[in-house]
């Protein structure tokens, strides 16, 4: 278990992403992903009140919907769970009013009292940051929520909102969402790293595994996969610098009899100021790669191999 920042949320060192929920995986096999993940001993869920609403006849929240229908049926002890705000088609932006309006709709959607951690999705530079930082710090106030967070902020905005926190009083966010992974590491590396670590910061990364192409599934441009909707996206990294990342997690993951899918997840998790990797399984299957990466660490060799070739 890891402590998130400087907050009292002591997860599960990897975090269940809820963004399939509703979309590839339907409540049935989502319900038994979250029974999966919870019995192998995770604790840490992730989602936002915009999953699912690109999908043709969703309307967004139907992620939050089905986690919260599980949190009624199974009532865990243990259970955190992180929304975000600002892409719900209802409740776009982050203006002080959307953001009270978005988190109720949230708690109902989710069954629960509060939100243990609660992410600005994305910046809203239509709204004065110290407005939204002000909401959020209201809802803490209020019980709403139990921790503030941020999720594809820019260095300088992050900043922005921590000097705006101690000016207003508010509660510092404790956690950052970037996307991060070994296709995608100089932005997070050069930039946000220093930042967290200079005011103890967790990194939550998302898209852990570059939406499915560091599980080995897709070694071609012109791969389907299984034909999941996330392929094309995948498939796009399949290039030479993909496929060289991919020999080595392969190689490597052998040595600790480990899919490319953990030992691409055991990288991130290694990595300074990361508490919890983020990444989803559309079917029960997939859950124990996931829980696989944190039952073992890489040496500093190999470690520095995945350094290297992805560098």
């Amino acid at each position: 278990m890891t402590l998130i920042g400087k907050s009292d949320l002591n997860v599960y060192p990897v975090s269940l992403g809820g963004n399939v929920f509703g979309w590839t995986a339907d409540k049935d096999e989502s319900f038994a992903v979250l029974d999966r993940f919870f019995e192998l001993g995770g604790n840490f869920v992730d989602t936002a009140d915009a999953y699912s609403a690109w999908v043709p006849g969703n309307s967004g929240g139907e992620s939050e919907t089905i986690i919260g229908q599980w949190l009624a049926s199974r009532k865990p002890s243990n259970a955190i769970i992180a929304t975000k705000v600002s892409q719900h088609p209802e409740f776009p932006g982050l203006s002080a009013p959307n953001v009270r309006k978005a988190a109720e709709a949230s708690l109902q959607r989710l069954g629960v009292d509060s939100i243990d951690l609660y992410y600005a999705h994305f910046d809203d530079a239509s709204v004065p940051l110290e407005e939204t930082v002000t909401a959020f710090g209201d809802l803490a106030r209020d019980g709403l929520i139990r921790n503030i967070a941020v999720s594809n902020y820019t260095p300088e905005r992050i900043e922005e909102w921590l000097n705006i926190s101690h000016g207003v009083g508010a509660p510092l966010p404790v956690a950052i969402q970037p996307r991060y992974n070994l296709l995608h590491r100089i932005e997070v590396e050069s930039t946000l790293l220093p930042l967290a670590e200079r005011h103890e910061i967790s990194l939550v990364p998302y898209s852990g595994l570059a939406s499915g192409f560091l599980t080995g599934k897709y070694r071609s441009q012109d791969s389907t996969g299984d034909g999941s909707p996330r392929a094309t996206g995948a498939a796009k990294y399949a290039d030479a610098k993909g496929l060289a990342i991919l020999d080595a997690l392969e190689r490597i993951g052998a040595e600790h009899n480990s899919s490319i899918a953990a030992t691409a997840l055991a990288w991130l998790r290694q990595q300074s100021m990361v508490a919890a990797p983020i990444a989803s399984a559309s079917k029960v299957g997939q859950v124990e790669d996931i829980v696989r990466s944190v039952m073992f660490n890489l040496t500093p060799a190999q470690l520095a191999e995945l350094d290297n070739v992805s560098a």
